[in-house]
C-alpha cells in the first residue's frame, strides 16, 4: 500500500512549505519541497494519488489526556465511540486515564484495556496505569515501554483514585516512570466546600462557585507540593491541566533539560467563570475553569514554552447528568473532536500564536516529552498519522449534530472555528474524509498500540 499526497501545505518542526509527502506500507517515506515530478507521480496509479488542492498537512495531533470511560461507564462513551470522535478532530493517537469502572490499577486492568482497543480503536492507543494507595508492587511491574506512564490523583476527582499518603507518595515518586498527576489539594477543597455550603442552606449551589470550592489555592498548594517531591527525588514528573498564573511560576527557568513538566488543557485556554452563566455546569471540570486572568496568563504562556504540552481532559458525560449544580453535576467535558480546531482558532485571536506553535504543542512536544515511538513528525521513518486541514474552510457554528462522541453534545456549539478537518490517516490508512462519513463509520481499522522509548523517564 502506497500514496503520493501533493499541492500541499506542510508543517513540520516550526515550518511550513508547498510540498509534497510518499507513504508506504504506514510509514512515510519521503517528503519534499514543491511538485512531484512526472516521473514520480507515475509510480503511482490514480487511486493512489491525493491532490490537497493547497490544504495544509499536519501531523497527526497526539492527545495524552482523555478519559474514554471504558470499561464501566460506557452508556456515555467508550473506545470506540470516542476514538472515532478524535480521528474525526484530527487526533490519530490517545491516551486514556485510569478511573473507570474498574479502575485500571493492575496489569490484569491493563491489558484487557489493550486487548478491547484492538478490537474496537480507530486510532492508536495507549493506558496509563492509575496509582492507588496499595498497588506499589503492580506498578513496579508494568512494561514502560508499552505503557505512558502512572497517572496520580492528588485530589478526588471522577472515580475517586485520591493517593495522599506521604510514604506512599515517596514510594511511586522514586518509580523509573513518568508519573502524570492531578495537582488539587483536598483539604482546602473539603474547606471551601463546608463554607460555600453553609451559604445555601437550602440545598442546590449555583455552579458559578466551582472554582470558588476548587480555588486557586487548592491548585496552587497541590502543584507545589508534588513540584518540590519530584526534585526532591529526581522524579520524571508531568503536571496535568494547569489552570492558575501562580502555577506556572513554578514551570519557569528550568532549562532544556526539564525533567518536571506540564500541561494546559484547551476548555482552560478557552473558557472562563464569565462563561458559568451562559454554559453552567456544561464547563464544570477538574480542576476548576478559573477567572480571565488565570485563563490569560495559560495563553501568555503557550508563547513563552513554560506549558509543554496542550491537551484535552476529554472527560464526556450525558446531558442528563450534567443537569446538576456545583456539587451533584459531574465533572468534566468532551472536547477530542474540537481541540485542534479550537487551537488553531485561538491562533486568529492570540498575536503570536501560530499553528506551527500548535503542531509543538500537540503533537512534536508530545511525542518527545512521553518517549512516543515513530509519531508526532512529518518525516522519512514515521508512521504516516496525518490530518488534512483547510484553514478556510466553514464559517458554520459547530453544532451539537456534529458530535461523533456518544455524549452527543459539545461546549463549542454555537462557536464558529475557521479550520476545518478534511482527511485524517491513521498509520497510512484514510481513516476519516469529511466527504465520506461512511469511513468513520467503517469498523475496519489501521490503529496500534503505541510503543515509548527511553522508560518515559528522560525529559
Amino acid at each position: 500500500m502506497k500514496e503520493i499526497i501533493f499541492n500541499a501545505i506542510i508543517f513540520n518542526r516550526g515550518r511550513r512549505f508547498r510540498g509534497y509527502l510518499l507513504t508506504r506500507d504506514g510509514n512515510i517515506t519521503a517528503v519534499r519541497a514543491g511538485d512531484p515530478s512526472a516521473v514520480e507521480l507515475a509510480d503511482f496509479d490514480k487511486s493512489e494519488r491525493t491532490d490537497l488542492g493547497g490544504h495544509w498537512l499536519l501531523p497527526g495531533v497526539i492527545d495524552s489526556h482523555v478519559h474514554f470511560r471504558d470499561p464501566g461507564l460506557t452508556h456515555k462513551a467508550d473506545i470506540a465511540s470516542e476514538s472515532r470522535a478524535a480521528v474525526a478532530g484530527g487526533v490519530t493517537s490517545f491516551f486514556d486515564m485510569p478511573n473507570t469502572k474498574p479502575p485500571t490499577v493492575t496489569r490484569r486492568a491493563l491489558e484487557d484495556k489493550y486487548a478491547h482497543a484492538e478490537r474496537c480503536s480507530k486510532a492508536n492507543y495507549a493506558f496509563f496505569i492509575g496509582a492507588a494507595a496499595d498497588n506499589i508492587e503492580e506498578l513496579r511491574s508494568v512494561d514502560y515501554s508499552r505503557v505512558p506512564g502512572i497517572k496520580l490523583f492528588l485530589g478526588s476527582s471522577t472515580g475517586n483514585m485520591c493517593v495522599s499518603d506521604p510514604e506512599a507518595l515517596d514510594e511511586i515518586f522514586r518509580l523509573p516512570a513518568l508519573i502524570a498527576v492531578h495537582c488539587e489539594d483536598e483539604q482546602t477543597i473539603l474547606a471551601n466546600a463546608a463554607k460555600v455550603k453553609q451559604l445555601y442552606p437550602q440545598g442546590e449551589v449555583p455552579v458559578a462557585w466551582h472554582p470558588v470550592i476548587r480555588s486557586e489555592l487548592a491548585c496552587y498548594l497541590s502543584t507545589r507540593s508534588a513540584v518540590e517531591r519530584a526534585r526532591r527525588l529526581g522524579t520524571r514528573l508531568h503536571v496535568c491541566h494547569l489552570t492558575t498564573a501562580q502555577e506556572l511560576e513554578l514551570f519557569r527557568g528550568q532549562g532544556a533539560d526539564r525533567r518536571i513538566t506540564c500541561e494546559a488543557c484547551v476548555a482552560h485556554l478557552r473558557f472562563t467563570d464569565s462563561d458559568y452563566p451562559r454554559l453552567g455546569s456544561y464547563i464544570k471540570c477538574n480542576p476548576a475553569v478559573k477567572s480571565d486572568a488565570s485563563r490569560d496568563a495559560l495563553r501568555r504562556a503557550l508563547l513563552t514554552g513554560d506549558i509543554d504540552t496542550v491537551s484535552t481532559d476529554h472527560a464526556p458525560h450525558t446531558l442528563e447528568e450534567k443537569e446538576g449544580d456545583a456539587f451533584t453535576a459531574p465533572s468534566g467535558m468532551p472536547m477530542v473532536q474540537f481541540s485542534l480546531r479550537a487551537m488553531l482558532q485561538l491562533t486568529l485571536e492570540l498575536p503570536g500564536l501560530t499553528p506551527e506553535r500548535v503542531v509543538q504543542l500537540m503533537c512534536h512536544n508530545q511525542a518527545d516529552l512521553f518517549g512516543v515511538s515513530g509519531r508526532g513528525y512529518l518525516e522519512p521513518g514515521m508512521w504516516a498519522d496525518m490530518v488534512e486541514v483547510n484553514p478556510d474552510g466553514t464559517k458554520t457554528p459547530v453544532s451539537n449534530r456534529d458530535v461523533v462522541s456518544k455524549c452527543g453534545w459539545t461546549p463549542m456549539q454555537g462557536a464558529v472555528l475557521q479550520h476545518e478537518i478534511r482527511r485524517t490517516w491513521v498509520n497510512g490508512v484514510l481513516s476519516f474524509d469529511a466527504a465520506n462519513p461512511d469511513l468513520l463509520r467503517s469498523q475496519e481499522s489501521a490503529a496500534m498500540p503505541l510503543r515509548f522509548v527511553r522508560g518515559n523517564t528522560e525529559a
